[in-house]
């Protein structure tokens, strides 16, 4: 595969065809981009209205086709599938002889590494693991925040060449994940992301209980430093109640909360453990400060002050 950079991707011939398995977020976003490249999709599998909308959004006359044609047609194939959908496609793509010797097949689960293609590969695919570290809308705004985006790239070694130059022609960064530790890797994404935006969503509605008109231009400039200051100074950056050990204003926030949202007080009290851990761990505060704080924790926990970090208090 000739990966030279060229001044202009729209004047390169076309080196391989692209189909994609699975028309959600992801697939048609990633083709798109590797349409951009020089790359030319010609197949797209979609059964729902949604992904078959968001294929002719980003994928305009590309041809919906069943999974089996779509291989049959296309010398690089994304499986854009969930998670829990993936072992079973790759069993039955490599079952029925839809998968063909020499293919590059690349699937794109963060869960995964690149030996849940291991039936392909015995079919003769190229099996890769390419995990884009982006939230996706579906929409085209999806190809152009591929640019410095990282992906977690996980395949045999004789392919990491061919899966790093797919990743740069994406304009992504590839970041070399083992396949053991695939799983943690993919936990910590859900951990920073995912959870985040609940968290977030949670706050405005918060703030619009309190009577709040536009939590979004209350939180934007807050949470943009915060994180900010999080990647720049890990735990350091670390402030607020717990941090400061202000036990008062921590059982208060739970007063209020098991009043006005119930549903928040769990992960308040996670959170605020954690928290609470972080900072003695790292000596940010003193301990003598923590103990009102932990004893708080407890009580709306149920618990013991005990030591910190233990599984009961973290529900």
């Amino acid at each position: 595969m000739n990966t030279t950079p060229q001044p202009d991707p729209k004047d390169r011939p076309a080196r391989l065809t692209v189909g994609v398995v699975g028309a959600g977020r992801v697939g048609p976003a990633l083709a798109a981009s590797l349409q951009l490249a020089g790359h030319r999709p010609v197949a797209v599998s979609g059964v729902s209205d949604a992904s078959r909308r968001r294929a002719a959004a980003l994928l305009p006359d590309v041809p919906l086709m069943a999974p089996a044609e779509v291989l049959q047609r296309a010398e690089l194939v994304l499986l854009t599938v969930p998670d829990d959908a993936l072992p079973d496609l790759v069993t039955g793509l490599a079952e029925t002889g839809a998968v063909r010797p020499g293919q590059l097949l690349v699937h794109t689960s963060g869960r995964y590494g690149a030996k849940v293609l291991d039936p392909a590969l015995r079919a003769g695919a190229l099996p890769l693991a390419l995990h884009p570290a982006m939230t996706f809308t579906g929409t085209p705004v999806d190809v152009q925040r591929l640019a410095g985006c990282s992906f977690g790239v996980t395949a045999p070694e004789e392919l990491r060449l061919a899966a790093e130059a797919l990743v740069i022609e994406m304009g992504g960064e590839p970041e070399w994940i083992a396949e053991d530790k695939r799983p943690l890797y993919h936990a910590a994404l859900a951990l920073g992301a995912n959870h985040l935006v609940t968290l977030v969503a949670q706050s405005m509605e918060l703030l619009r209980g309190a009577g709040v008109g536009a939590p979004d231009r209350m939180l934007g400039p807050l949470l943009g430093a915060a994180l900010d200051n999080a990647l720049r100074s890990g735990d350091a950056a670390l402030t607020g109640p717990v941090a400061r050990g202000d036990a008062g204003t921590v059982a208060a926030h739970i007063v209020e909360l098991r009043d006005h949202a119930p549903q928040a007080v769990a992960g308040y009290l996670a959170m605020a453990r954690a928290t609470a851990d972080r900072v003695l761990a790292h000596g940010l505060l003193k301990p003598e400060l923590a103990e009102d704080l932990l004893e708080v924790l407890a009580e709306a926990t149920g618990g013991t002050t005990g030591t910190t970090g233990t599984e009961g208090d973290a529900r």
